[in-house]
């Protein structure tokens, strides 16, 4: 990244958006924020939730993010075509956008790696040193 503050920015959008993640499977797997209803866990929105939750704070800390953020990216992706897809094939109309969003951060995440901030790179200094 040739800009000096780049780093910083690609740190923010993972912290934000693994957090982001996170509350769409903390809603479906505990109710919050919302209005406390929940999905079974051994559902398919449950699995969902888990690997939101989950994924989605692996990625805001930046632990094993290459992993969790392709995990987190498929399932944007299998959701957008099981879900918003049928509706309609663009995402203004069929309500998919943060579907999309998501599928593509996270899939750069996936590629690029945590990068500051992150427990990762916390990881890779001390194999290092």
């Amino acid at each position: 990244m040739n800009s000096s503050y780049a780093s910083y920015a690609f740190a923010l959008l993972r912290i934000v958006a693994g957090l982001l993640f996170a509350l769409h499977g903390s809603q479906k797997l505990l109710g919050f924020p919302g209005d406390g209803q929940t999905v079974e866990l051994g559902s398919l929105m449950g699995v969902a939730g888990i690997i939101e939750l989950v994924g989605g704070l692996l990625i805001a800390v930046g632990l094993f993010a290459r992993g969790a953020a392709f995990l987190a990216s498929g399932q944007m992706a299998v959701a957008y075509f099981m879900a918003h897809f049928p509706k309609s094939p663009l995402p203004l109309l069929n309500q998919g956008e943060p579907a999309v969003l998501f599928c593509f951060i996270f899939l750069f995440i996936a590629a690029h790696g945590a990068g500051i901030w992150s427990l990762d790179e916390l990881r890779g200094r001390r194999a290092i040193g």
